[in-house]
């Protein structure tokens, strides 16, 4: 995502530190490239051009005291760039004592449903009881599909595939919804905001009365999500947006400023397919990132969408015991996956984007996971609950290998980190006892020193 964009500025910053003297071919240069990468990330020529003035000006300014030329140069560059996506994250405000209606709203093809689903993941991790209410009558499959996310992510969905009136499935429910504190609703689209999905929309906006009216748009409409939030804003009252999507597209910087631009403050964006793939819209983060500098905040944002509380309850207990078995760490398995692809994992992590991590020794990564997620499938459940039998007995090697399509090498890989982890949770109590409220920096380093070298993931 806006990758010429994040290189650029890279290289901007590094021109600016590097530089003996802040001369003007420098600045030239300087701004020359970063109006590039702003175009080619389809922001507004005219925005484009503002910055490209003011870092002149700027560079130029000869009076500038208690401060170094290039720090003053560089918060410029930075804060030119965080004006442009919206300067700070905005929350929704959400009142457990009530019952709250989010309405996503949005045209054809956008990502509204599956959206539905993933904010509906997102705030029942976080302790909210949530309902997904489908008020889509236009489109056949949405129902359907609703229902089966809603399946999913083991949260109820009250939707009519035969009715057509949207009005008539909300009252339909309306008693039904009234356990919820979180309802996220889903509402149909059209190939553009025509009459009819004007007046569909205003009759419902009125009817319910949502608290939050967001837009669903797609990163890769660049700046014509400036159009679309305005014609939104006018029939609705919009009161934030939402981008899909933005793991794909060039076009991001347009869609984030074009936003910004009509006061269309965006919430979330989603960035891939997965239903963990949605996070919080943090401008000063989504700069970080850019850098390389990390997203520790956001890092942690998604941990708490993939955790299942409950079975991390479940196995603090167990480490307790020492009763940790195969299908306890192929349930972590699982959750690791729910973070989403490797790759923008790491891109999260400060420090960790300098260190050029190949690609493919990512890819190869998540490859492994997947294989001993295999490998315990295909072992029954004494081997499971007591994997020591497992390395005795060669013809036990062989049956899991030949059944999961692994090699006998790649199981006793799995074993050794297995026993690993298990020999952790028993030496060190004290680390198990505050399994939920995570590590310390003391007890991180602690492990870090002890079973650093063994871990080879």
């Amino acid at each position: 995502m806006l990758n010429k964009l994040a290189q650029t500025l890279k290289k901007g910053f590094d021109q600016i530190a590097g530089a003996i003297f802040l001369d003007k071919k420098l600045i030239e240069t300087l701004v020359k490239d970063l109006q590039r990468a702003l175009i080619q990330s389809d922001v507004n020529i005219h925005l484009v051009k503002e910055i490209g003035e003011k870092i002149k000006e700027e560079g130029k300014n000869e009076k500038i005291k208690g401060i170094e030329k290039k720090e003053h140069l560089t918060k410029i560059l930075h804060d030119e760039i965080l004006n442009l996506l919206g300067k700070e994250k905005h929350e929704i405000k959400i009142d457990l004592k009530k019952q709250n209606k989010i309405l996503l709203l949005g045209l054809y093809g956008v990502g509204k449903t599956t959206t539905c689903a993933k904010m509906a993941a997102y705030y029942s991790k976080r302790g909210y009881r949530v309902a997904i209410l489908g008020l889509d009558v236009h489109r056949p499959a949405a129902s359907e599909q609703l229902k089966q996310l809603g399946e999913q992510i083991k949260v109820p969905v009250f939707t009519d595939k035969l009715e057509k009136d949207p009005l008539k499935i909300y009252n339909k429910y309306k008693k039904e919804l009234e356990k919820f504190n979180l309802i996220i609703i889903d509402s149909a689209g059209r190939h553009n905001l025509d009459k009819g999905l004007t007046k569909e929309i205003k009759i419902l906006n009125k009817k319910i009365n949502p608290e939050h009216r967001f837009l669903v748009i797609q990163a890769d409409i660049g700046q014509a999500a400036k159009t679309q939030a305005l014609e939104f804003q006018k029939a609705c009252n919009i009161n934030g947006v939402i981008i899909t999507r933005m793991d794909s597209s060039a076009k991001a910087g347009g869609a984030l400023t074009a936003c910004n631009e009509t006061k269309a403050r965006v919430f979330f964006i989603g960035n891939g397919e997965k239903i963990n793939d949605l996070e919080k819209f943090n401008p000063k983060a989504f700069i970080s990132r850019l850098l390389g500098l990390g997203d520790l905040e956001g890092l942690l944002e998604k941990v708490q969408s993939a955790v299942n509380k409950k079975h991390e309850k479940k196995l603090t207990a167990k480490l307790k015991k020492g009763e940790f078995n195969l299908r306890d760490l192929q349930e972590q398995l699982k959750q690791m996956k729910g973070l989403g692809n490797f790759s923008k994992i790491m891109e999260m992590i400060p420090g960790v984007n300098k260190m050029k991590i190949p690609e493919k020794a990512l890819d190869n990564q998540e490859g492994k996971i997947k294989n001993w997620e295999h490998i315990i499938d295909s072992m029954t459940k004494e081997e499971i609950e007591n994997p020591i039998i497992i390395e005795k007995q060669t013809k036990r090697l062989s049956r899991i290998a030949k059944g999961s399509g692994s090699k006998t090498n790649e199981i006793r890989q799995l074993l050794k980190q297995y026993k690993l982890i298990k020999e952790m949770s028993l030496n060190n109590q004290d680390i198990s006892n505050d399994f939920n409220q995570g590590l310390s920096q003391k007890q991180m380093q602690k492990l870090a020193k002890k079973f650093g070298k063994k871990f080879k993931f």
